[in-house]
């Protein structure tokens, strides 16, 4: 299926974008990029360490700059990080380059999926499930905005979720 350019995924940590974006590359014969990676391998360095050095606000400019050249190159699946749509800059720009899918997660899975062991900068406190809670009430209508489908994560087999985002596709783009 070559009919869209780019399949964008967003959603909280611990929906899943980046397993699922993976499989769904593979269903639909696309490179993979996962914007943190994207930016691991621009500096060198790890999301934590940047958010150290940088804060927030210099992370969040990477990531900005990631999405821009992601978007404007060649057709491809990309899994962003959960805070890419808290930039009205971002948001424009995933509103141009549809589809755009909402991996949406409950707070129970998100936790479950975010005690994994990667480290998260913004989980680094004393309740997790609190802040958790805070980014999903802060960011909800924000991938809503941006997202043209959205499909639940919760209890589901990655193979299952990508397969349902490739038949979302499809129904989308019905030439492919």
């Amino acid at each position: 299926m070559q009919a869209v350019k780019h399949v964008t995924l967003v959603g909280p940590m611990g929906a899943g974008k980046t397993a699922i974006g993976r499989q769904l590359a593979r269903l639909l014969d696309l490179p993979f990029e996962d914007t943190d990676l994207v930016i691991q391998q621009r500096t060198g360095v790890d999301i934590p360490f940047i958010f150290e050095k940088e804060g927030e606000a210099g992370f969040r400019a990477r990531e900005s700059r990631v999405l821009q050249d992601l978007l404007a190159g060649p057709a491809c699946v990309i899994a962003t990080g959960g805070g890419i749509v808290e930039r009205e800059e971002n948001r424009s720009l995933l509103k141009e380059h549809h589809p755009v899918f909402l991996l949406d997660a409950s707070i129970d899975s998100q936790l479950a999926r975010t005690r994994r062991g990667l480290h998260r900068p913004l989980l680094e406190a004393n309740d997790p499930r609190a802040v958790l809670e805070s980014l999903y009430l802060r960011r909800r209508p924000l991938y809503l905005e941006v997202a043209s489908q959205v499909v639940v994560t919760d209890n589901r087999h990655v193979k299952a979720v990508a397969g349902e985002v490739l038949e979302l596709l499809r129904k989308e783009t019905p030439q492919a």
